[in-house]
């Protein structure tokens, strides 16, 4: 995850995880809740759907989907 871009967007792939660009700030754990935002916007489903797993405070984290197998949401996602 890549805080303080111009916008939020997908960029492609790194090894197996998604690189994310997002225009929040990582202070206050705001680029954690843009990080939620995005990913339920994108994949339609509710906020309370996706959960950061682990990872809080790194750039690299697990994502959770509730509703939706790993390999829906990278299908999903990179469409």
């Amino acid at each position: 995850m890549h805080p303080h871009a111009k916008k939020n967007a997908i960029n492609g792939e790194l090894g197996d995880a998604l690189k994310l660009s997002l225009t929040a700030p990582a202070s206050d754990g705001r680029a954690n809740q843009s990080c939620v935002e995005f990913l339920a916007n994108l994949l339609k489903v509710p906020r309370s759907s996706v959960t950061i797993a682990s990872g809080q405070t790194s750039r690299r984290k697990v994502i959770h989907v509730a509703g939706l197998a790993a390999e829906e949401v990278r299908k999903l996602l990179l469409a």
